[in-house]
């Protein structure tokens, strides 16, 4: 079977299983149930592998890598000596072009039909139980189907927004070029780490944010913590500022904000989150509402009977690691195999700022609004040992939210040099429900970042 359907004749087809939507989540179905000698059939619009490999996690992380070797080297005078740098973003864009190549995903295709599968590309729709369609053809799932097509950038309706040529996240990381000057919409995670990559790079980036801080998802002690660090790298921040319309005006963006100066730019970075589209794939042909911000799963990933669901869809957090746990969850359950109910009290995440910021549960705030009697524990990285050997770049923080009642860590930030690593440890408390007392207990490798959740723990009242 071809992995183009457009053009193809009217046919019909019949499988064991069908996956809409071939992303980490998806091919990882895919895969499994090929391997347990199912007959699959895997459907993407796009490459075969998702947003991640090609535009999310892998390219954005080699650029953040080569942004932080030059934030390095510039941290050298006064610790090692002198150094002077000299940015050039070719051999970032090279790396970037290689890891996916050059967007083509001819080896992910042919992995997928190694392992027996087929992989049509175009539109999976279901057209009810069972039924799926894509072009000019259709398919009638034996056993499974499983909804996996992610989310899309969530554009907002800004006035003249439509109207221009603006970038997200996959023109960012497809530059070959950094822009003069960059404007980014959305303090977010994704807004945030490619504003500091561009920024290291030379680009002047102005970052505007609808919230009263970046990062809104996180403790309010982040936007304190990251927001003067980017100032001092050269970005401009606004905060609590809305967008009223974006225009052209002279070969440049401008971005009219309902409070404060036009902000003008190159080039322009729609940041402002994802969103899941329910009715393109069909939901309301098996009684689910197209108009849902998620899709309904229960503890085995099952959304009606015969039909699963995992990754961003599902709304239960839109990291690769969260689709990948639920797919092993679905791929069991669609086998007939034991397996746990899926959890998500202690879903990680890290966002690959310099400082990274990793978090995992509640925030103190959400704890708060769920009920949960809170207690508070803050240790500054700085004021560490660690820290103060590592000096320049040493910024950061932990912080501990505990169910006083229960005595347990519910949710906890990390951020620093290494906050996503020190964050496993933390989302392992969370996860287990390890007592904060046996916590304490603990025998902290000195002198480590890490350590710093003892001094947190210490705090914790």
């Amino acid at each position: 079977m071809p992995a183009y359907v457009v053009g193809m004749a009217k046919a019909n087809l019949v499988a064991d299983a069908v996956v809409i939507g071939m992303g980490p989540g998806g091919e990882e179905v895919a895969l499994k149930l090929a391997e347990s000698g199912l007959d699959v059939i895997g459907i993407d619009r796009g490459l075969l592998g998702g947003e991640c490999p090609y535009w999310g996690c892998i390219p954005s992380k080699m650029m953040i890598r080569a942004g932080n070797l030059l934030a390095e080297a510039r941290r050298i005078p006064g610790m090692a000596g002198d150094a002077s740098v000299s940015p050039d973003w070719a051999p970032v864009a090279a790396r970037v072009r290689d890891a996916t190549d050059n967007w083509d995903d001819r080896v992910a295709v042919e992995r997928f039909e190694g392992k027996g599968g087929r992989f049509l590309r175009g539109d999976g729709r279901l057209l009810g139980p069972g039924r799926v369609e894509v072009g000019d053809t259709t398919i009638e799932a034996g056993r499974a189907v499983v909804i996996a097509t992610g989310t899309g950038p969530n554009i907002p309706p800004v006035p003249g927004l439509a109207g221009v040529a603006y970038w997200t996240n996959r023109e960012a990381i497809e530059a070959t070029e950094v822009p003069g000057s960059l404007a980014v919409l959305g303090g977010g995670a994704v807004g945030l780490e490619l504003a500091q990559v561009f920024a290291r790079f030379g680009c002047d980036v102005t970052v505007i944010e609808a919230m009263d801080r970046l990062l809104p998802p996180e403790e309010p002690e982040v936007h304190d913590l990251i927001r003067p660090i980017l100032e001092r790298e050269g970005v401009t921040v606004h905060v609590g500022a809305k967008a009223q319309r974006v225009r052209e005006d002279g070969g440049r963006l401008v971005v009219d904000l309902e409070q404060g100066p036009a902000v003008a730019a190159d080039r322009l970075l729609v940041a402002t989150g994802r969103r899941a589209d329910l009715d393109a794939v069909g939901m309301p042909s098996v009684g689910i509402d197209g108009q849902l911000r998620a899709l309904p799963v229960d503890e085995h990933l099952r959304v009606a009977p015969g039909i699963w669901a995992v990754g961003d869809i599902t709304g239960k957090g839109a990291f690769t690691h969260t689709a990948m746990y639920q797919a092993g969850i679905a791929v069991a359950d669609i086998l007939g195999r034991a397996h746990g109910p899926a959890e998500y009290h202690a879903v990680p995440r890290v966002t690959f700022t310099d400082p990274e910021v990793g978090s995992v549960g509640q925030t103190e705030a959400a704890a708060r609004a769920a009920g949960v009697s809170t207690r508070t524990g803050m240790a500054q990285i700085p004021t560490s040992a660690r820290g103060w050997i590592h000096k320049a770049g040493n910024e950061g923080l932990i912080k501990l939210v505990e169910d006083a009642r229960r005595g347990v860590l519910v949710g906890a930030t990390s951020a620093g040099p290494t906050g996503g690593e020190v964050l496993g440890l933390l989302s392992l408390a969370v996860h287990a429900a390890v007592p904060t007392d046996r916590l304490r207990q603990m025998i902290y490798a000195y002198p480590t970042f890490h350590r710093a959740i003892e001094h947190a723990l210490m705090e914790l009242g």
